[in-house]
């Protein structure tokens, strides 16, 4: 089924590069949504996350002849969404001046910090979609399983696969994270 979305991806850029509105239309449709996310998510205001998709967009517009894999258009998108978001984050704390009167901000609240830890995140969460399925469920009850043995019961697992499945699990993470 993923593959057949990606098809219909390419289908549709392909389209568009053909000067088709209603396919534009569509791509658009579909991407907006994780574009407004990504920009909110890095804490951006509505106006800058109005920007940030914008120029996005704008991106694409530019760069549509070149594409090379039309079926990862959503995946360059977010990628173009966060750095725009990035930027856009850095912008605002340079035009902000601080009030002496605020109290100093813990280093780990420092809005650079913050969005770095965000878009961090985010480059993480795009990775994880990428691995096969177990792994993805595996990985995420990782995070909140109190035990391996909780764990097991879980994914109705011995609890002895759970060490080596996790490893391989993240070594593909890791791979997916270094590309």
């Amino acid at each position: 089924m993923a593959l057949e979305g990606q098809d219909d991806i390419a289908r549709l850029v392909a389209r568009a590069r053909d000067g088709d509105g209603a396919a534009w239309d569509r791509l658009v449709e579909r991407h907006s949504a994780m574009l407004w996310s990504i920009a909110r998510a890095h804490g951006l205001n509505e106006a800058d996350a109005g920007d940030v998709v914008q120029t996005a967009w704008l991106r694409l517009v530019e760069r549509l002849d070149r594409v090379e894999d039309a079926a990862a258009v959503g995946g360059w998108l977010s990628t173009t969404a966060r750095r725009e978001s990035v930027r856009a984050a850095r912008r605002r704390v340079r035009e902000r001046p601080d009030d002496p009167g605020d109290p100093p901000v813990p280093e780990h609240q420092r809005p650079e910090r913050v969005v770095l830890a965000r878009d961090r995140l985010d480059r993480v969460a795009l990775a994880l979609q990428g691995l096969p399925r177990r792994c993805q469920v595996l990985l995420r009850l990782l995070a909140t399983a109190p035990s391996y043995a909780d764990l097991a019961d879980l994914l109705d697992m011995p609890v002895g696969s759970i060490g080596p499945t996790r490893a391989r699990c993240l070594a593909a993470l890791n791979r997916r994270l270094e590309q």
